[in-house]
């Protein structure tokens, strides 16, 4: 079904059972309710819910979807609830993928669902607490006070945290100490355990290369024999040869040349060891501080050695602390008393706007909700002194008397589920132009009235949707005859099944259904001259 609900005040009406409740489901799984695959009216297919919702006042939802990355349409903002056959459930906000908790909270900014649920809402202290807010106008004040109240309660943490470790140093002082001393005379500096090993692996290297060069350098010159002795014996032994050699062959020459080249090799490799140097420390003492370092990182469980620097030099912060310790306090108690005291300030303005708007919200709901049949109401909007907190230094309470001579008390002891939902939707319509919502439904709210009563609340909703579109699920044809927009929600059957439908009804059909609702069925002509009767005497 595609249903287009219009500005001002849509009616839904139907026989009980029609499945009114369809569309509050539907609305319910936009605003992120659990999600069922028993909703599913054929389990082998998925569901698809969709609402498109015109934006007025987008500043806070544009806030808010600006930073979760939601692509941001300026005139309407598009929600979507995907229901697969397992039960599982896909939301998209603007064909963005979001979380349901997302979109809990981008629903919250864009529709109000009034429901009997919904009635308990008025004994919340938190409730009652926003509703005075909202009629002193408190969100700038608020929002300052919560900037403070945080400054306030970090400076407080930041006391009880010094005042805790404190404690714990001056406990803990001697061994403190006792290991800040062996950390100062180990004195490790950075980089040092990763230069000592470069150093050990070079020495090793160095010695290897060493050796290598004093054994080739015996075996070319310094050890006896050696290759240049040798050769020279060899050249030797050629003057005496030299009658018996052939001059083609040229032996002292070529004896010539290899003594330069075992000759040059010498050189070169001498020149190799003499580069090389003397190592100014062994091997043992560089393994030695290897092994004091690590020895300490394991005695203090830490696995790098920036880590025991680190923990040496928190050692002597907190001897430095403790040292300075009387300082450090009167500093963090200075500070938590100034920042106590501008939170207390902003607070008490707060409270000074709440105890005026409470007086005049008092007033105003009992004028209100005295014609909807609570003529003896009154209503005392209690502000009591209370700690400083997120929300200021106030509790405040809504009693309310429905009889003579009854002293006012909290709602829940004195009043009937009937009179709980007229007071709400009093305080909604007190509150209606202070909703920053494009849309709030009301799922029959007029239980349990009658008549004139009846009447007034439908002259009452007409009244909220002046400000912000209003949907009204109703039993009533007083209620339903204010009406803007008028909508039947009905069953009809086919070869299979029954399907719920629904339509917007057009003057004469809404005439029927107002005749249906006075009289029963048949409709008598009598019937539909008292639904035009209702219908002239509107408020639009």
């Amino acid at each position: 079904m595609d249903i287009e609900f219009h500005q001002g005040l849509n009616i839904i009406t139907g026989e009980t059972g029609a499945g009114k409740s369809i569309i509050l489901g539907a609305l319910s799984l936009l605003l992120g309710e659990r999600a069922e695959s028993r909703m599913l009216r054929n389990p082998e297919n998925k569901t698809v819910i969709e609402g498109i919702f015109s934006i007025d006042t987008p500043d806070s939802l544009k806030s808010l979807m600006d930073g979760e990355g939601i692509t941001w349409f300026p005139e309407q903002c598009i929600m979507r609830r995907e229901i697969l056959p397992s039960g599982r459930s896909r939301a998209f906000i603007n064909d963005t993928p979001v979380t349901v908790t997302l979109m809990q909270s981008v629903g919250e900014k864009l529709i109000d669902i009034h429901s009997q649920h919904n009635n308990r809402l008025l004994a919340s202290a938190e409730f009652q607490m926003r509703i005075i807010d909202s009629i002193a106008d408190n969100q700038q004040l608020l929002a300052d006070y919560d900037r403070l109240f945080q400054s306030f309660r970090k400076s407080l943490r930041r006391l009880k945290s010094l005042k805790a470790a404190i404690a714990k140093d001056r406990e803990d002082e001697e061994f403190i100490t006792f290991q800040l001393d062996k950390l100062d005379r180990l004195d490790i500096q950075p980089d040092e355990l990763s230069s000592l090993m470069l150093e050990r692996e070079t020495i090793a290297d160095n010695a290897e290369i060493k050796n290598a060069l004093e054994t080739a350098l015996q075996c070319l010159c310094s050890g006896q024999p050696n290759i240049e002795s040798l050769l020279d014996t060899v050249t030797e032994c050629t003057d005496t040869l030299e009658s018996h050699l052939s001059a083609d062959d040229n032996i002292p020459s070529r004896l010539k040349d290899i003594l330069v080249e075992i000759r040059d090799i010498t050189d070169t490799f001498t020149s190799l060891n003499d580069r090389l140097g003397t190592d100014t420390r062994n091997i043992e003492e560089i393994d030695d501080r290897i092994s004091d370092i690590t020895a300490a990182m394991k005695r203090h469980n830490v696995d790098t050695p920036e880590e025991l620097i680190s923990l040496h030099e928190g050692l002597r912060n907190r001897l430095n602390r403790l040292n300075d310790a009387p300082t450090l306090l009167a500093d963090a108690e200075a500070k938590a008393r100034h920042d106590h005291h501008l939170a207390m300030e902003a607070a008490k303005a707060i409270s000074a706007s709440r105890r005026k708007a409470a007086e005049a919200f008092s007033t105003l709901l009992t004028d209100t909700a005295r014609p909807l049949g609570m003529k003896n109401l009154i209503c005392d909007v209690k502000i009591s002194p209370a700690d400083i907190s997120a929300t200021g230094i106030d509790n405040i309470e809504f009693l309310f008397a429905f009889n003579k001579n009854q002293t006012p008390m909290p709602v829940n002891g004195v009043a009937s589920g009937g009179e709980i939902s007229r007071l709400m939707l009093c305080i909604k319509s007190i509150i209606a132009d202070r909703l920053e919502l494009p849309a709030i439904v009301f799922d029959e709210v007029d239980t349990g009235v009658s008549g004139d009563i009846a009447s007034r609340i439908g002259m009452l909703l007409h009244n909220i949707s002046k400000s912000l579109q209003v949907i009204t699920i109703t039993h009533l044809p007083q209620v339903a005859a204010q009406g803007d927009h008028h909508y039947k929600v009905f069953k009809s059957d086919d070869d299979t099944s029954t399907l719920t439908r629904i339509s917007q009804l057009n003057a004469n059909e809404r005439i029927e259904e107002l005749a249906l609702m006075l009289s029963g069925y048949p409709v008598s002509d009598a019937a539909r001259a008292n639904a035009r009767d209702l219908l002239s005497h509107t408020s639009h």
